[in-house]
């Protein structure tokens, strides 16, 4: 009754099916992991956010690698701000969209190690490839508060570091740089800079991390399982309609068959 799945046109799709299967809840699998990161991700920086602020000097030090599990870390650092080696960063957005530059000013402590600080971002001028126009920064000793950032890699960041560039504009914000550029020794990793803000509102701080939002990955994770249970349910929808037309097939033959048989 069912032989014809043992057809090559049936025996193929038969096939597709069962692969077609395992993927999808692979798929599925992977969509779920991504969610569970998501989340963590998120908890990680409130956790971080919200924490009590501590002295960059405690997470970090020269040549060190900020780990994951300090990223957004609430840090403070005390120092004078060296605004004769400040470096803006290209290709960086606004909050609206924008195309402009980072403004990064190393901090001198007062044991000589420097803390790169993102001051946060400014708009290009008319000349793409001159200096943009930087308000100063503050004079003196003064005690900022941020956020604890890792260095940025072209791997990581997607963000290739290309040589040739104008003086004092970098694609990258990264330690081990701006330490050969300094002379001078540089704590791993930078501060992104959420007080004191600007008097003018510029550079324009950069806005905290999005940890409210878990993006849509449960919702793919369920849509290939339910497309991975719906394909058995069609290869199952397929075989009876197929079994139908072949038997309505073979009953209109025999009534084709007796209805031009010759009268006896």
């Amino acid at each position: 009754m069912y032989r014809f799945v043992l057809t090559r046109q049936w025996v193929c799709l038969t096939l597709i099916a069962l692969v077609l299967i395992p993927v999808m809840i692979k798929l599925g699998f992977w969509q779920y992991h991504r969610h569970e990161h998501r989340v963590a991700q998120n908890e990680l920086i409130a956790s971080n956010l919200t924490a009590k602020p501590v002295p960059m000097t405690e997470l970090t030090s020269p040549g060190h690698r900020v780990p994951r599990a300090d990223y957004w870390r609430a840090v403070t650092a005390t120092g004078t701000y060296d605004a004769a080696h400040e470096v803006v960063v290209r290709m960086r957005t606004s909050d609206n969209d924008k195309v402009g530059f980072h403004v990064v000013t190393p901090l001198v402590l007062a044991d000589g190690r420097v803390v790169l600080v993102n001051r946060g971002w400014v708009a290009g001028g008319d000349d793409p490839r001159a200096y943009p126009p930087v308000p100063a920064a503050p004079p003196g000793e003064v005690t900022v508060t941020g956020r604890l950032k890792a260095d940025e890699t072209s791997g990581g960041s997607g963000i290739k570091d290309r040589k040739g560039l104008p003086e004092r504009q970098v694609m990258l914000i990264n330690s081990t740089q701006q330490a050969e550029y300094l002379g001078k020794p540089v704590l791993g990793g930078y501060l992104e800079l959420t007080d004191p803000v600007p008097p003018k509102g510029t550079p324009e701080v950069v806005a905290e991390p999005d940890h409210d939002s878990i993006g849509p990955h449960m919702a793919y994770a369920v849509q290939w399982w339910l497309f991975a249970s719906a394909v058995p349910v069609g290869w199952m929808v397929l075989v009876r309609r197929e079994k139908h037309d072949r038997a309505a097939a073979a009953a209109a033959a025999v009534t084709s068959e007796r209805e031009t048989a010759p009268t006896a």
